[in-house]
């Protein structure tokens, strides 16, 4: 399984290929999404039409609600990186998403998560 971040759905979103193939690849059965993600998404819709479609399409992945325990991890890092890699709460809670369920974490903004410990990301 592998956890998307937000910026890689809004490149689906804008027909990035590249990256349409490579969630191809990876399978719909395969992908997960945080409640981060899914509220994010929903913040950037533009219009009620988007946000059914935001929806619609969402239904189709796994979601993974935030847990006390990925909620507390999150803390954690946030205490960690935020004064020396500026490690804002969402992405701390995406990456505690992808580290208590042991799963790889989809993003462009490589530099704003590769400093975590134990944190896989796909290349």
């Amino acid at each position: 399984m592998v956890l998307l971040d937000t910026n890689i759905l809004i490149e689906v979103y804008r027909g990035n290929f590249e990256i349409i193939n490579t969630v191809i690849k990876i399978g719909q059965q395969n992908i997960a999404i945080s409640d981060v993600t899914k509220s994010e998404l929903f913040f950037g819709a533009r219009n009620k039409d988007e946000l059914r479609i935001i929806k619609k399409d969402l239904t189709k992945l796994i979601g993974i609600s935030i847990t006390e325990d990925i909620s507390n991890l999150a803390v954690q890092l946030v205490e960690k990186y935020c004064l020396s890699h500026k490690l804002s709460l969402p992405d701390a809670l995406i990456a505690a998403t992808a580290l208590q369920n042991n799963i790889e974490l989809y993003t462009l903004n490589v530099k704003d998560f590769k400093f975590i410990k134990g944190l896989k990301l796909v290349k």
